[in-house]
């Protein structure tokens, strides 16, 4: 999150008040919204477990027989399309259908594309994908914005956010453990069903819990007008007929593989983002200060963007360096490479409480946002250091010991708690807060620009060895996380309110 283990980067992490280990204190509508997000979890988990096996797997073996690269960057790909898809589900939402309404089509819509890759039709593994990534634009903004709507007590709600936290790293160490196990032992195919199954399960209590929820999130909050629904048919038509004669036309010249399909979602990735902040940062409703710290915020956004392409390859080329370049035999017993992804979520259940204490602790002073992000980075960047050295040893056909990953995992478990957290934290200041989705939003797109941009670098391991690979890596992840770190005041002053900031300080048009 990856944007994943943690938080996608809409979710919040626990912060310093703690809930209750009981859901029997809650109401019913709660304990509904609990179990549904674990299991949601549980299924995403489930799947992301084994993608990447299923793709390199053999077309004999019922895999989808892609290549290294082409597997690994069709998960940063996918990621980076379902984050980037979360921003119009809010819309849909807000202006369509009202958010219980959008979770419902979302939980609906990813059950049956964890069920598409059940099936032993290979040609709809595609279609599979972009339902999950469709669902999960439409499930995960609406769920955060069902319990904003439903708690009115804003210490209960930061309670409940911390307990629905724990039951996703709860479901994030379970699933690859069972799906993972019955998708790389039994078959493909079981392991996808049986996150569609627990997809299932959370659908049919989202659809009978109607009534718990007393028409709260049942309408859209702002309604489109007629005219304004008008322009939007006609906006939305003409996208999709694009989109049409584009896939079309290739698929006709015989140009729409796997590599062209993950480059086009690469290329939609990269350009959304750009598009709406720049749409954002010209809007008449902003004054200066607010284009001050917008302008001041980009290089949280631009750091993101960078932090969640490193975690993403968590699911991708370091999932193919656990399965072909560690020794995995215990007493006999070869671990599934799909349960190593059970370590980050681990790390994060034992570490979390400590994070947000540290976190607590050092908030204080304007360079707070910055520095701490900059860590984040910087650790992570020490992590791939760690990966260098490891895929070094391993050259050949030497293996190298899973403890090589297990700390990387934990560096990254380190860094995520916070990234996570601060980066969310900080949106809430930037603008005014009717802004504030927008603003998370914008978060969610320029997570999806580091999974496309992910989805790039990760090809370049059939260009060159794999050990400078994860150095180039550790070198950009160093390399920024030390400018911000250096730079951290000059942002900081930025993103300072009127009151606070020097109005010479920053002027209209000067770089960042």
């Amino acid at each position: 999150m990856t944007a994943e283990h943690t938080a996608d980067p809409g979710e919040t992490a626990p912060g310093k008040e703690s809930a209750s280990a009981s859901l029997r204190p809650w109401p019913n509508w709660f304990r509904t919204l609990f179990l549904s997000d674990l299991w949601e979890r549980f299924g995403f988990f489930g799947m992301q477990a084994i993608l990447v096996l299923f793709a390199v797997a053999p077309r004999d073996e019922g895999g989808l027989g892609l290549a290294k690269a082409d597997a690994a960057a069709l998960f940063g790909a996918w990621i980076g399309l379902a984050f980037m898809l979360c921003l119009p589900g809010g819309w849909i939402a807000d202006r369509l259908l009202g958010p219980r309404r959008t979770l419902l089509l979302g939980a609906a819509i990813t059950t049956a594309g964890h069920f598409a890759l059940a099936t032993p039709l290979l040609w709809l593994t595609p279609l599979a994908l972009v339902l999950l990534a469709v669902g999960m634009g439409l499930y995960k903004p609406n769920h955060q914005a069902l319990l904003n709507l439903m708690f009115k007590d804003n210490g209960r709600r930061e309670a409940g956010i911390s307990l629905i936290y724990v039951g996703i790293q709860v479901s994030a160490l379970t699933s690859p453990l069972i799906a993972g196990f019955l998708g790389e032992r039994v078959d493909w195919r079981l392991g996808f069903a049986v996150s569609g199954t627990a997809m299932l399960i959370g659908t049919v209590q989202v659809a009978l819990a109607r009534p718990q929820f007393q028409g709260v999130g049942e309408r859209p909050g702002r309604p489109l007008d007629a005219e304004t629904a008008r322009r939007v048919k006609r906006r939305a038509g003409t996208v999709t007929g694009i989109l049409v004669l584009l896939l079309g036309g290739m698929a006709a010249a015989g140009g729409l593989t796997a590599g062209s399909g993950i480059a086009l979602v690469g290329m939609v990735t990269i350009v959304a983002p750009v598009i709406a902040y720049t749409v954002l940062y010209r809007s008449r409703e902003l004054g200066p200060g607010d284009r001050r710290r917008l302008r001041s915020f980009l290089w949280i956004f631009l750091g993101s963007t960078l932090f969640w392409s490193l975690i993403a390859q968590d699911g991708s080329s370091l999932t193919l360096f656990a399965k072909h370049s560690t020794d995995r035999d215990v007493l006999g017993f070869e671990v599934p490479v799909s349960w190593l992804q059970s370590a980050t979520p681990l790390f994060i259940l034992v570490l979390a409480p400590v994070f947000a204490w540290l976190l607590l602790k050092h908030g204080g002073g304007r360079a707070g946002v910055p520095a701490k992000f900059s860590a984040g980075l910087l650790l992570t960047g020490v992590s791939f250091l760690v990966m260098a050295l490891a895929a070094g040893l391993a050259s050949g056909d030497d293996k190298v010991s899973p403890i090589w990953l297990l700390v990387v995992y934990l560096m990254h478990a380190c860094g995520e708690l916070i990234v996570a957290a601060v980066g969310i934290a900080a949106v809430a200041d930037v603008l005014p807060r009717r802004f504030i989705a927008h603003m998370l939003g914008l978060l969610w797109l320029f997570a999806a620009l580091g999974g496309g941009a992910g989805s790039g670098l990760v090809r370049l391991i059939d260009v060159i060895p794999e050990a400078l690979y994860y150095l180039l890596l550790a070198v950009l992840a160093l390399a920024v996380g030390g400018t911000l770190a250096l730079r951290r005041h000059t942002v900081a002053r930025g993103l300072a309110p009127e009151d606070a900031a020097p109005p010479v300080t920053v002027k209209e048009g000067d770089p960042l």
